[in-house]
Order: C-alpha cells, then sequence, then structure tokens
C-alpha cells in the first residue's frame, strides 16, 4: 500500500471512529480449508485461508479493532494465534492452548482484538501441532495513526517477504515422527511468500519498482526451525523497524532474521535497469539452503545476474548485527510512553529469573526449559485459572528461577510461572546447545538488552544496554551463549514463552506465565467473553461472576 492508500486508510478509520464513538472495527471472515500447494515445486496438501496461502493480510491501523470469524473446514481442531500482538488486557484473543478451547471441525470462532497502541510488521499463524508446516499463515500490518508522525517519508509501496523454511511432507506425518521419539529433520528447502524462483528465465517478477522510488519490505521469518540470511543484489537495505518499534536508520547489505522475528526496511530502486534477485538463505546449519523471487524494474533491460550475493559466515557476524540495532528514541509512535521517556534502564529488577534449554531422550525425545516440559491439558489454563479450578489442572512454578543442576532428568507437566502483577522482571535465556535458539513472549514487547557468549552472571549486567535496547518481542539465544530481557509484567493474563523452533516447542519448550491483577478488576483485564468456546472440566461449569469494576 503507497502514502496515497496509507493516507486514504487512516481517513476512513477516523471517519468510522467518529460515526462508532470509538475505535475502528475491521471485519473478516476466513474460511480454512485444505488445497494444493507447492512452495518447492512439489505438489502437497496446504491449509489455506480464503483459498489463499499465504493467508490474507490484515491491515489496520494502531488502535483498530479487528474481528476474524474463523470457519475451520479442516479435519481436526484449529486455532490461530495473531503473533506480536499484546493483547491488552486480554489473554483470551490470543489462540494458544493455554488460552483458547480447539475450534473444532465444522465449526467457527470469532476474533476480536484490538492492536492497542501497537505499530509495525507482524504475522498470524495456526498454533496447534505442527499446522504452521502446511502453511495457514500471513501478514498483519499495523500503521500510525494519521497525525502521529512517522520517521522516514511515505514508499511509492509497500511488499511482503513471508520466509521461511519448508518441508514437503505432510504436517501429520511430521507430528508422526515427533510422538514417536523421532525428530523432523532437515527441511527440503526455503520458500519466499510460498513460491520459489526457478531462474531459468521462466519467473514471473514477485515484485516491479519504478526508478527511483522507495519501496517498504516487511520480512518475516514464519519457518519452522531455521534463521534465514535475507539480502537483495546490489541494493542496501535501511532498517527502518523492529517488531513494533522505530529503530535507529542504519544500512545493511543483509539482514539475519531467526524464527518468528520480522523487520521493516526501505529499498530504493538506484540501480541498473534491469532484473535483480531477493535473496533467503540459512544460517548457522550443516546444510546450505537459498531460495530467491525476481524484482524488476519498470524499465528492465536484462535479466537478474545468476552471480547470488553471499550469506555471511559464522554467528559472531549476526550477533554484532543485534548489537548494531537500537531503538528511536525520537520517534513518535503508538507506546504508552512516547519519545522515549520510559527509563527502563532506571526501574530496580524485582526479580530475575533465568531459563536454560534442554533435551532429552530419556522419555522419548522432548524438549525442556529449566528441566520442565510442557504439555498441554484438556482444559486451557486460562480457564482452569478463571474458573478456580488451576489446582485441578496444573501447579503454579513446578519450575524453578534458576536452572537445576541436571537438565536432563526432565518433567513432563503444564509448565506455569505465577508472576506478580506490575512487577519488573529480568529474564535471562541460557543456551548451553550447539544450536541457535528463538524465543517469544505472548502479550507483550520486552527491552532486549544483550546477548553476549558463555554463562550468565551478575556482573554481567555492566554490559547491558539501557539505554536504547530494542523493544520487541522475540530474542534469538546464540549456542552456548545467553540473553537478557527486561519487562515489566503489566498486562493480566496467561501468556506463553515459547520456542519459536515448531519442534522444541511442540515437545515441550515453552511455559506459560500467569499474571494475576490482585483486585479482579476490568480496568486490568476483561471479562470472559460471552462467545469463548468452553471445554475440558470447565465445559459444564456454571459461569464464575464477571468483574463489575
Amino acid at each position: 500500500m503507497g502514502g496515497k492508500g496509507k493516507l486514504w486508510l487512516s481517513m476512513l478509520c477516523l471517519l468510522a471512529a467518529a460515526v462508532q464513538g470509538e475505535d475502528p472495527y475491521l471485519y473478516y471472515t476466513w474460511n480454512v480449508t485444505y488445497g494444493t500447494i507447492a512452495p518447492l515445486g512439489v505438489p502437497q496438501q496446504g491449509i489455506l485461508i480464503n483459498g489463499q496461502f499465504p493467508g490474507p493480510e490484515i491491515n489496520c491501523t494502531s488502535n483498530n479493532n479487528i474481528v476474524v470469524n474463523v470457519f475451520n473446514n479442516l479435519d481436526e481442531p484449529f486455532l490461530f494465534t495473531w503473533h506480536g500482538i499484546q493483547h491488552r488486557k486480554n489473554s483470551w484473543q490470543d489462540g494458544t492452548p493455554g488460552t483458547s478451547c480447539p475450534i473444532a471441525p465444522g465449526t467457527n470462532y470469532t476474533y476480536h482484538l484490538q492492536v492497542k497502541d501497537q505499530i509495525g510488521t507482524f504475522f498470524y499463524y495456526p498454533s496447534l501441532g505442527l499446522h504452521r508446516a502446511a502453511g495457514g499463515f500471513g501478514g498483519l500490518r499495523v500503521f500510525s495513526r494519521l497525525l502521529i508522525p512517522v520517521p522516514y517519508a511515505d514508499p511509492e509501496d509497500e511488499y511482503w517477504v513471508l520466509m521461511g523454511d519448508w518441508y514437503t511432507k505432510s504436517h501429520t506425518i511430521l507430528r508422526k515422527f515427533l510422538d514417536t521419539g523421532r525428530s523432523i529433520g532437515i527441511p527440503q528447502g526455503v520458500h519466499i511468500n510460498g513460491k520459489t524462483a526457478k531462474g531459468d528465465g521462466s519467473d514471473e517478477p514477485l515484485y516491479t519498482m519504478i526508478p527511483g522510488k522507495t519501496y517498504k519490505y516487511r520480512i518475516c521469518n514464519v519457518g519452522l526451525k531455521d534463521a534465514l540470511n535475507f539480502r537483495i543484489q546490489g541494493h542496501p537495505i535501511k532498517l527502518v523497524e523492529t517488531e513494533g518499534s522505530h529503530v535507529v536508520q542504519n544500512v545493511y547489505d543483509s539482514l539475519d532474521v531467526h524464527v518468528g522475528q520480522c523487520f521493516t526496511v526501505l529499498v530504493t530502486a538506484d540501480k541498473d535497469p534491469k532484473d535483480y534477485y531477493m535473496v533467503a538463505s540459512t544460517r548457522f546449519t550443516k546444510y546450505d539452503l537459498t531460495t530467491k523471487a525476481i524484482i524488476r524494474y519498470t524499465n528492465s533491460a536484462g535479466p537478474a545476474s545468476p552471480e547470488l550475493p553471499p550469506s555471511p559466515v559464522g554467528w559472531a557476524w549476526s550477533l554484532n548485527q543485534f548489537r548494531s540495532f537500537r531503538w528511536n528514541l525520537t520517534a513518535s509512535a503508538a507506546r504508552p510512553n512516547p519519545q522515549g521517556s520510559y527509563h527502563y534502564g532506571q526501574i530496580n529488577i524485582t526479580r530475575t529469573i533465568k531459563l536454560a534449554n534442554s533435551v532429552s531422550r530419556v522419555q522419548g525425545l522432548r524438549y525442556a526449559i529449566n528441566a520442565v516440559s510442557h504439555v498441554d491439558p484438556e482444559t486451557p489454563l486460562k480457564l482452569a485459572e478463571y474458573y478456580g479450578v488451576a489446582d485441578k489442572v496444573f501447579n503454579y512454578n513446578t519450575i524453578s528461577d534458576e536452572p537445576p543442576l541436571d537438565l536432563n532428568s526432565i518433567t513432563k507437566v503444564p509448565n506455569v510461572i505465577n508472576a506478580t502483577f506490575r512487577d519488573f522482571i529480568e529474564i535471562i535465556f541460557e543456551n548451553h546447545g550447539k544450536t541457535v535458539q528463538s524465543y517469544n513472549l505472548d502479550g507483550y514487547s520486552f527491552f532486549a538488552v544483550a546477548i553476549e557468549p558463555g554463562r550468565w552472571s551478575p556482573e554481567k549486567r555492566k554490559n547491558y544496554n539501557l539505554l536504547d535496547a530494542v523493544s520487541r518481542h522475540t530474542i534469538q539465544v546464540f549456542p552456548k551463549s545467553w540473553a537478557a530481557i527486561m519487562l515489566t509484567f503489566d498486562n493480566a493474563g496467561m501468556w506463553n514463552l515459547r520456542s519459536e523452533h515448531a519442534e522444541n516447542r511442540y515437545l515441550g519448550q515453552q511455559l506459560y506465565v500467569s499474571v494475576l491483577s490482585p483486585g479482579r478488576s476490568l480496568r486490568d483485564e476483561y471479562n470472559l467473553p460471552d462467545t469463548q468456546l468452553l471445554c475440558g472440566i470447565v465445559k459444564d461449569m456454571p459461569k464464575p461472576p464477571p468483574y463489575s469494576s
């Protein structure tokens, strides 16, 4: 969407708000079905939304209400989660197994979410099983409101780059592998927007650019396990936003995008008039999988060069790139504390939680955090808590704030941390393994203050960026390294902290953070929606009295 289109959309939103007396509503109806797709040129069964793969994009403006009526026409239960959307006071709409009963085959459910005080590039995807391996994902972009200036000129147009590794085996076969103690193994390739260019001269351009114009590319890694490096032949890319935060506008030759991460960049069409390849390739792996897509100048006079720009080598390069990311403190934005007034580095830490990942084959293949491997109970955790029967479904704080000495003696239980409302907390991720990790926290953005090699200790805090660390919702952890994040648990609800690697998450490398408001007040959290699906032990229980004030 170009600058004029964005202006027109914002004007419509403002008009709608004036008519309704509240923030505007956007309505979507999605029909989820199976269909034939071929991201790597091999026909296979995929998950389509309204017949599309990737699914339809959601275009909205900060504070919009988004209503999505989902009809599940698959042969198994289904859920969507809205990756990076914070759902302020409303974890009911998060769409994870810990908050929501699945949408049964042949039925529908309507999500009602609000992109409250957010801007940026996000995506949605199916949260059950390994559905994401079959598709069902799409882009979700949140524009700034019309009167809030953006720290760059409106681009000529906007383009999505939803890239990821891909398996030609079905999601049901991959799930059976995991259920029987096998790994899903090595992916067969990489796609961009569900396609792979052949490079034989028959490819149509994915996107076109007018000479001299600047374009916005919204880049997300929607894959299952592999970090990807993104680059465009001969074109530097200017980073302007990361997962909801405007950043200092550094220029890069390429970007490492870890699983679940999103970046927004600007690209100017100021090179020779011809075709160019957009390239995505795996990082930190023994195998090298690469895909490409054509970007064509409108006055193109020749094909793209077959010589692709090389990918960086090693993870030290990627670590240094992370350290170069800085929050733009002078930019206006849709955030509760504008102009960088939230001085997170001056707040006292009330709790430090150190989390270490591990893998074990003692009880079959399982992944864990602090030796606890999460399993989803039949009753969603949030519903059990709301109905006052949490003690029949899970125990709080089975996991400790420190990793045990023996990370291989794994316990398989629902993994829930109890966090005190509005406490300012430090979370350390320690990766003792040999593969890079990627974590996401629902319901929040956090300050990614440090990533360093070795083990964490309190004196490492002197190396934290306590001034302008980017506020985001994913963090990578390199092998034999640690990462530190800081945040205030001010969003009441039940929130999923998970590995973005599908195999790890499915086999237990995740937990939930229960943030309870002591006041049980509507000021802090919304009531259970009347339309919420019920299942498990709460299905036939009387509904608890609602919060009244």
